[in-house]
């Protein structure tokens, strides 16, 4: 009899860790995690968060497009929505990455979990207390899932039939969609973009080099010759090298022959 129940009691416990495969749910006080499949690591490097900087003369916007500027292009490239929009809702929505959501879960859009959603999630004061948002393991993961977001939703579905250069047209189509209730974020999108020269964004190509648009834009432009560093080039047209990447997308020092560096 007491091997039967022996025997009874490790089928039990053999069988609890076997379990059926499906997703467990752990929760603590700030957070409910539900596990699913690790998320993809990110293809560009620059992904950490802009930290807090040790000087106050640091612009966080700049830094912020900086860094995330090369997503931005990525995702344009992938799915068709203007990198200055995106970046403007990136600045808009999460601080210039320095809102406690974007710096607890990488979330730099804002988008709540939303009935289906089975990753990561984190609980945040919004428009009501405790209301659950996605937590996401990389920045970019974050991107991809606004671009998600706007691409499986019918009612963004006409801002798709815009040009990606339109940043005008998408800023007032988000609002017409209902993607945020303030009045004037069309405005606020549109002044970040203009602000920080976000359309440029708008013209760089799959691989790096921008498209010119008219004569006029070429004048500003700087094709790469044999023998160019970014420091030649800034010292000619009188600019600094950070400058030059900045406005370029750059997040090292390599260029090639050919190029197309924006120098205004």
């Amino acid at each position: 009899m007491k091997v039967k129940v022996v025997l009874l009691a490790a089928c039990a416990v053999i069988l609890a860790s076997c379990g059926s495969g499906k997703n467990v749910v752990r929760s603590t006080p700030n957070e409910v995690v539900l596990d699913t499949k690790e998320e993809k690591a990110p293809e560009l490097p620059q992904l950490e968060q802009v930290k807090r900087p040790a000087t106050t003369t640091v612009n966080h916007t700049e830094t912020y497009i900086q860094k995330f500027a090369p997503i931005a292009v990525k995702k344009m490239h992938e799915h068709g929505i203007p990198a200055s929009i995106t970046l403007a809702q990136g600045v808009l929505e999460s601080g210039s990455g320095r809102s406690a959501l974007a710096l607890r879960s990488n979330n730099h859009f804002g988008i709540k979990c939303h009935k289906g959603w089975q990753g990561h999630s984190v609980t945040h004061d919004d428009d009501e207390k405790g209301e659950c948002f996605r937590k996401y393991k990389y920045p970019e993961t974050s991107y991809e899932d606004h671009s998600q977001f706007l691409l499986t939703r019918s009612r963004y579905a006409s801002l798709f039939k815009l040009r990606h250069t339109d940043y005008k047209g998408w800023a007032y189509g988000l609002k017409k969609a209902g993607y945020a209730t303030d009045k004037r974020y069309p405005q606020k999108l549109i002044s970040i973009i203009n602000k920080y020269n976000l359309s440029q964004y708008d013209r760089v190509k799959p691989d790096g080099s921008l498209a010119s648009k008219t004569s006029s834009y070429k004048a500003e432009s700087h094709k790469v010759q044999k023998g160019d560093t970014l420091y030649s080039i800034s010292r000619r047209y009188n600019i600094s090298v950070q400058r030059l990447k900045e406005v370029n997308g750059l997040t090292d020092n390599n260029i090639s022959i050919g190029q197309d560096l924006l120098v205004k």
